[in-house]
């Protein structure tokens, strides 16, 4: 006897699961916690199957029994009804695989493995983001590029022209990889630099005028905030590493009695080990730090936890309140300032400059020689340059540069 819908309502549960039939191989599982179930049992080349169509009041009476009768077509023309259902899932999981977001979240993933670093890791999360609710769920391999210039387009005119920028080189690179994984055959977003705004080249603010430097060391030794801060603030220009470079420096990197700061290659832009020679300044500003800090791994860690690095606008505030504005001074015009002042001393081979600031070179082979070949004159220059920052802070008389190397 086939089924109604209030006998269905009306089954309660008891002790041991029971079945109500409605024929065809349709029938409902009552379980003892109240839930009902459809199964639908068939048979195919001689062996029992069961197939589940969900639950009740989900699934209702009438749905149930289209199911079963999707299912009997399906053995009416030589196929399984179980083998069909995991081949269209296998087909669904392939195609939410083929969606942009996920080939996105799986370059990214990639990419974490091979040890990016953390700012890294944020911001292609942030790039994808911009990217998902108009073409995430989309199948990369059909996305097309007026859709990516329609995107870019509306970030455009919000006035962030260096966003749409990277969001178009990020899109580009999930459309490569989509390419060498075999799920794309085009990248759509190749070609739509030319079609968006160039955002205008930003230099970060710097003082390369020897008796302004000068005037901004005295502040610095001025400085009335946090004492971790100040002795950041004072070892920036001795060094010239980047900002985040600087605030993430471990004691484990620095060798005190060797003189050096290895800092890992996960940590650098570059994504290769930059070794940094201290000046005995350098040296003394961070023996300083020790007795604040030494209970942190981190050498400069927060003023509200030492469990992590110091803040990154920590340095730009402390300028600000120093009185130098964005457009006089950043911390990453330290190394602005260094490289100016460096290069008009004369005294200084340009390679040994630009590994001091840890740039790439785009010669492999002569990047490696380099790197050897000028560590001696770093250590000379580093010491140098701390000795000349003395100078100019105290006021002293600074004579004009050479207009020859003393490093002929």
């Amino acid at each position: 006897m086939a089924l109604s819908s209030s006998a269905i309502k009306n089954a309660k549960p008891k002790e041991k699961p029971y079945k109500l039939f409605d024929g065809q191989g349709l029938f409902l599982l009552v379980n003892t916690n109240g839930r009902k179930w459809w199964r639908h049992k068939y048979a195919f080349d001689g062996k029992e199957k069961l197939l589940s169509f969900g639950t009740y009041p989900e699934v209702s009476l009438k749905e149930a029994r289209a199911k079963r009768e999707d299912a009997r077509k399906l053995l009416a023309s030589g196929q399984d009804p179980s083998m069909r259902r995991k081949e269209e899932s296998l087909q669904r999981t392939l195609a939410n695989a083929q969606t942009f977001s996920s080939v996105a979240q799986e370059l990214i993933e990639k990419r974490e493995r091979e040890g990016i670093s953390e700012a890294t890791h944020k911001k292609m999360l942030w790039f994808a983001s911009k990217l998902e609710d108009t073409i995430g769920n989309r199948p990369v391999s059909e996305i097309l590029p007026l859709e990516i210039l329609q995107i870019l387009r509306v970030i455009e005119s919000r006035g962030n022209l260096e966003t749409a920028k990277r969001v178009r080189a990020f899109a580009s690179r999930v459309f490569r990889y989509a390419i060498i994984t075999g799920r794309a055959t085009v990248n759509p977003a190749a070609d739509l630099a030319e079609a968006i705004t160039s955002p205008t080249v930003k230099h970060y603010s710097a003082i390369i005028d020897p008796a302004e430097l000068g005037g901004l060391l005295r502040a610095i030794d001025g400085f009335d905030g946090a004492v971790i801060t100040k002795l950041a603030l004072q070892l920036t220009p001795h060094v010239f590493v980047r900002p985040g470079e600087l605030r993430r420096a471990e004691w484990s990197e620095i060798d005190q009695e060797a003189a050096v700061w290895r800092i890992p290659a996960e940590k650098m832009k570059m994504r290769s080990e930059h070794i940094v020679p201290l000046s005995r300044q350098s040296l003394q500003i961070i023996k300083s730090a020790q007795a604040i800090s030494s209970s942190s791994s981190y050498v400069f860690p927060s003023v509200r936890t030492n469990t992590r690095p110091m803040s990154e606008n920590t340095i730009n505030a402390a300028l600000r309140r120093m009185g130098f504005t964005k457009a006089e001074m950043t911390a990453h015009g330290f190394r602005s300032s260094a490289s100016t002042l460096l290069n008009e001393s004369g005294k200084w081979s340009s390679d040994a400059i630009e590994r001091a600031l840890a740039h790439k070179d785009s010669n492999t082979i002569r990047g490696i020689y380099h790197r050897g070949a000028h560590w001696q004159e770093r250590v000379e220059m580093a010491q140098w340059w701390s000795d000349y920052l003395d100078t100019l802070r105290d006021g002293g008389k600074v004579l004009p540069f050479s207009a020859h190397s003393d490093k002929g």
